[in-house]
């Protein structure tokens, strides 16, 4: 018994080594699968950042990208190639192209703000109205949210602004009053969801006031998934209002915006295709980078709440 116990007590310690070791790479392994996931996410955000940061110099200071006038004419130069000096070629004024792209991108990217703005504050309005006050004004809110659902986004906003009139600020308020619907009836779950919390139940009880629980209770509960779902449309609005602008609803020539610029070119795919396909693939990647990256952010505030 004596020999026995002498032969095992110094494997009592290596034991205990060898199972820490263990838990360790246990423990380490999926740190280690986790990383590399964040890594490959990383970089492969790479590139939409780059994308939209480009973009937003654009937007906020075109001359930092081009010194070209987007405006010029040159009777000379008409249908030119892209090349060194003209990146995008010239369209068939003279005009540089790349030069119109980059001056329309600030004129597109507000619309497409103001329309965001207007969908948040509009469906923010409605969700808060119809979840916490509930009974009728939630039913005939609700029953035109459906209705609302039931039509394409780019459908109702083509009827809209037919019905506001030609100009990029119309162009906005409609793509913005047709986008309210969705965020709406998103608003109004998170709100009826808050309204049924201790909280709120306890801030009633207390006798404060509803504006007062709205405010300050209700509103910042539902902003988080509001603000996730408004992240996800910006490609959206973004390619809808270059579909408006296209059809002619939006900024009137020459003024420079991308789906006019689009749209002056598809008289001369044959001769000049890159006066459409160029502009067409800047809209393409702002929109896929937007989606890309606001999705990225969604998942992101998702694993957070978690």
């Amino acid at each position: 018994m004596t020999t026995q116990l002498t032969l095992t007590a110094p494997t009592r310690p290596l034991a205990r080594v060898l199972s820490i070791l263990v838990r360790s790479r246990e423990i380490t392994a999926p740190n280690r699968v986790e990383r590399r996931r964040r890594l490959r996410a990383a970089v492969g955000l790479a590139a939409p950042t780059a994308v939209l940061a480009t973009v937003l110099i654009a937007a906020l200071a075109p001359t930092l990208l081009t010194s070209a006038d987007p405006l010029a004419v040159d009777a000379g130069g008409r249908f030119l190639a892209p090349s060194a000096e003209h990146w995008f070629g010239t369209d068939y004024l003279g005009r540089d192209i790349f030069s119109r792209v980059v001056h329309g991108t600030g004129l597109t990217l507000r619309a497409t703000a103001l329309a965001l703005a207007i969908s948040l504050l509009a469906s923010s309005a409605l969700g808060l109205l119809a979840g916490f006050l509930g009974g009728w004004v939630d039913t005939v809110i609700s029953r035109a949210v459906d209705v609302v659902l039931s039509i394409p986004a780019l459908l109702l906003s083509l009827v809209l602004v037919t019905a506001l009139g030609t100009g990029t600020l119309k162009v906005a308020v409609a793509v913005g009053l047709a986008s309210v619907a969705a965020l709406t009836r998103l608003t109004r779950g998170e709100v009826l969801k808050a309204s049924t919390s201790r909280y709120v139940e306890a801030a009633r009880l207390s006798g404060v006031r509803w504006y007062t629980i709205l405010w300050r209770h209700v509103l910042p509960h539902a902003t988080g998934p509001v603000i996730a779902l408004l992240a996800l449309q910006i490609g959206e609005a973004i390619l809808t209002i270059a579909g408006l602008s296209f059809l002619g609803f939006g900024a009137q020539l020459p003024t420079p915006e991308w789906g006019s610029i689009v749209s002056e070119g598809r008289n001369y795919l044959a001769n000049a295709p890159w006066m459409t396909t160029l502009p067409g693939a800047v809209i393409i990647a702002t929109v896929v980078s937007a989606n890309r990256l606001s999705h990225a952010i969604s998942e992101h505030g998702k694993e957070a709440l978690r």
